[in-house]
């Protein structure tokens, strides 16, 4: 079940991360991820009264609450906030390659962090999943920036460190949200409070460096508030509640791992939206990651 929720959490992913650029685009990366925060808690809290009966986990334990909220902050704020801007300079699938890097450094967290170890086939078939998704998307090809800023290598070089700072953040958030997971507390709970807490954090921010004003006015672009309401569904909604499903019901190594297919997944999304050709080079590494991904589930 974990490894299942990992894959569809990939297919999310894939989807809100040409949403959040589109949007992007037009109203600039804070506003983005302040105002799917913000739309993020609305979905849950509606969906946490149907399924738990109430709005708010408000029953859960301090400890929960702190390590969760740390998840967000760490993760949904900082993390995404990173993504987010990269994907403005260096275009999605750049940043998603950088993204194949929170395998490797969720399992040397968790193997430091929480004791989780993994068997050498595991180890291998972790590598063969993520050599063939860096393959798929370091293929560099003319004319597809994707968005990013063309032949700015300063804005290249910072597009590199901000995805980084995103592969980091993810990781770390998913370390840490595994131990506010402990005793099966329910997965939508802890996006819930994840979520909630990471909300508040970033509207404080805004508030205290008076943009709020000029974050409502941005809003007012319909096509980017289309964007934005349907990746924030899309990802925060759905994504989110699913990684915390995959992060508890399976070792984070590998629930990363399968998360971290999202690059492979762009490329029909990049050719529909970017008109982009697939090259025998894509379909060769979707080839090999998808093989590493099917490892997983026969061990």
């Amino acid at each position: 079940m974990g490894e299942i929720a990992a894959l569809v959490t990939s297919v999310c992913w894939s989807l809100n991360s040409i949403q959040f650029t589109l949007a992007g685009q037009r109203v600039g990366s804070r506003v983005v991820n302040r105002a799917r925060l913000i739309l993020a808690v609305l979905y849950l809290s509606l969906a946490h009264v149907l399924v738990q009966g109430e709005l708010w986990p408000i029953h859960a334990e301090p400890f929960r609450w702190a390590w969760l909220g740390l998840s967000g902050v760490i993760g949904l704020v900082i993390g995404d906030a990173c993504l987010f801007q990269a994907f403005l300079f260096i275009g999605p699938r750049r940043s998603m390659l950088l993204m194949t890097l929170v395998p490797v450094i969720s399992t040397l967290l968790a193997w430091v962090w929480l004791g989780e170890t993994l068997r050498p086939a595991e180890i291998g078939a972790v590598l063969l999943t993520v050599g063939g998704i860096a393959w798929v998307v370091s293929e560099r090809r003319r004319g597809q920036a994707q968005g990013a800023p063309a032949g700015d290598d300063h804005h290249y070089a910072l597009g590199v460190l901000l995805g980084l700072g995103g592969a980091s953040g993810q990781a770390l958030g998913l370390v840490t949200a595994k131990q506010g997971l402990v005793g099966g507390f329910p997965s939508l709970s802890a996006t819930v409070i994840r979520m909630a807490v990471a909300s508040v954090v970033i509207w404080l921010l805004t508030l205290f460096r008076g943009q709020i004003g000029s974050t409502v006015r941005a809003l007012k672009d319909r096509r980017a508030s289309l964007f934005i309401v349907g990746g924030a569904l899309i990802g925060p909604f759905i994504g989110v509640w699913l990684s915390m499903v995959a992060v508890q019901r399976a070792p984070v190594g590998i629930a990363s791992t399968l998360m971290a297919l999202s690059p492979v997944m762009l490329i029909p999304l990049d050719h529909w939206v970017f008109h982009a050709k697939i090259s025998p080079r894509s379909v060769a590494g979707t080839a090999v990651a998808l093989a590493g991904a099917s490892a997983l589930f026969l061990m």
